[in-house]
């Protein structure tokens, strides 16, 4: 029998973590294989022009503040990989029912002037929030991409901390997202965009853990922005790609693995769905979801009892219903923005926010579903032709719902009638702010829990950040209690997914933190890479 061909490591998922925990792997000077069971790298960060072939779309995420602000991301030079960014006029709107806007510019003093032109001593109080920040945000971002527990950082966070007003920081960090703008601001603009941008995770509006996740994207946008790649998502992770095989990496797409092989309590290697046996001899990354992983490609009796009892109790993140469109003008707004946002939210209301994330809870549809929305072609005019827009929306649903708290026409299957119908009450609710905006779609797209997990499994019913971002899973709880770490409890086998910590986003630190274990522990076990061997 041939033996099979052997890396010194496999990593299992080309998605943004998987790419980075084998950049920095081949960084090391070891062989690496990175595996793919779709036909091409990204995970969910890609781009297609599947709904108009004019248009780029991105089929996933689309705007990446934590990619810039992320030593993971920003260690790989992507630039000279041929990546490129680029910025909408402002970072983040939100329009109101009176056609009025919330705004965000890159420039805090553009912010600031526009906040208390909406409400005198906004202003004042955004631009020293902003200054509080600068003090501590670099530290703050560096721990949270870090390997639990984050010493180093954490130290340095320490020493800034009082500069930034000590516990009463730590008490804005504490306070939830609904909260935290009535505390600082007499306005609704600054209320609405914090709040917003809380809503990119699913912890609720009113419970701890919301503004410090409030915080940290809006203080990202306000140093760092949102950028877009030039082209379309698909060209950051290309550009991870382009570099890992420059360094001599191999990747393998439409290759399917179904098992990882385990032998006296080490992670030996990889099975493809053909029968192909890869080995491994220092470690296997896994980029994948910590159910798919833990009971899936690495058999029960394998684990230790910890991981199966914690698995038990493992939260999935909310489903997504995401909609694309292709507009043949631009976003008809009922008042253009003084700045054209490429990130916009839609609800009345923080309280119309809390009430959406309540009924998700309650395992219900929300009538009014929050909406996070991006103008593409503002934000990169290659995205589609000179005077279109390329556009997209997606919201989140419970993972099993009971009923629908809107009309009573969605039953929460999410086949294709139930798709379109959530499309439906998600468009009537731009073409409120937007009046026209229907007679200008030239093509739309809904991609809804299925076609989502269909094209990236780790998209597990449509939820977007390898389970839930609320307190009780995260840190030392995630995925289960006792781990926080990339490591297993079998031996060569790490976590590399956004179902680690330190959870979702595409800032890459799971895969980094990953590589970075499966490193120390060769040197410990004084593991020589092939290459070295040979």
């Amino acid at each position: 029998m041939t033996p099979p061909q052997t890396y010194d490591a496999v990593v299992v998922g080309a998605g943004p973590n998987g790419l980075v925990a084998a950049n920095h792997l081949v960084d090391a000077g070891w062989s690496v294989l990175l595996l793919e069971s779709q036909p091409e790298v990204g995970g969910a960060v890609r781009s297609d022009r599947d709904v108009h072939p004019d248009f780029v779309h991105d089929t996933f995420s689309a705007f990446y503040p934590l990619a810039v602000a992320s030593s993971a991301v920003t260690s790989l030079r992507l630039e000279e990989h041929g990546l490129a960014w680029s910025h909408a006029p402002a970072v983040l709107g939100h329009p109101r029912s009176d056609g009025s806007w919330a705004l965000q510019h890159r420039d805090r003093e553009v912010t600031a002037s526009l906040m208390d032109a909406d409400h005198a001593g906004d202003g004042a109080a955004w631009l020293e929030l902003c200054a509080q920040w600068d003090r501590v945000g670099d530290q703050l971002v560096e721990g949270l991409v870090s390997p639990f527990p984050p010493v180093r950082a954490g130290l340095g966070l320490l020493g800034r901390l009082p500069a930034a007003g000590g516990l009463g920081f730590v008490k804005t960090l504490l306070t939830p997202a609904a909260q935290l703008g009535r505390s600082r601001f007499g306005g609704d603009a600054p209320r609405l965009l914090l709040a917003g941008n809380a809503g990119h995770a699913d912890i609720p509006l009113d419970a701890p853990g919301s503004g410090l996740m409030a915080l940290l994207l809006t203080m990202l946008g306000q140093t760092v922005g949102f950028p877009v790649p030039v082209g379309g998502a698909g060209a950051l992770t290309a550009a991870m790609a382009r570099r890992f095989v420059s360094l001599g990496g191999e990747i393998r797409t439409g290759a399917e693995v179904t098992g990882i092989d385990v032998e006296s309590g080490r992670a030996v290697g990889v099975r493809l769905a053909d029968g192909t046996r890869i080995g491994a001899g220092n470690a296997v990354v896994a980029d994948v979801t910590a159910p798919a992983l833990y009971g899936g490609l690495v058999a029960p009796e394998h684990l230790p009892a910890r991981v199966v009892r914690g698995m038990r109790s493992f939260e999935l993140d909310p489903s997504t219903i995401k909609v694309d469109w292709a507009l043949d003008g631009p976003v008809p707004w009922a008042q253009a923005p003084a700045y054209a946002p490429g990130t916009f939210h839609v609800a009345d209301s923080v309280e119309q926010m809390t009430e959406a994330f309540s009924q998700i809870a309650a395992r219900a549809i929300p009538a009014d579903p929050f909406l996070l929305c991006g103008q593409m072609t503002t934000s990169d005019p290659t995205r589609s032709p000179e005077g279109t827009e390329s556009v997209w929306a997606y919201t989140h649903m419970p993972q099993h719902s009971v009923r629908d708290a809107g009309d009573g026409g969605i039953r929460g299957v999410w086949d294709r009638d139930d798709c379109e119908r959530m499309a439906d009450r998600m468009q009537a609710r731009l073409e409120r702010l937007a009046p026209g905006f229907g007679s200008r779609v030239l093509a739309r797209r809904v991609l809804g829990p299925h076609e989502m997990e269909a094209r990236n499994a780790n998209l597990v019913g449509g939820s977007i950040n390898g389970g839930t971002a609320q307190l009780h899973q995260e840190l030392v709880f995630r995925p289960v209690p006792g781990l926080g770490r990339p490591e297993t409890g079998i031996r060569g086998l790490y976590l590399g997914s956004s179902s680690a910590h330190p959870g979702g986003g595409v800032h890459g630190a799971a895969g980094r933190n990953a590589a970075r274990a499966a490193l120390a522990h060769t040197r410990l076990g004084r593991i020589l890479p092939q290459s070295r061997r040979r």
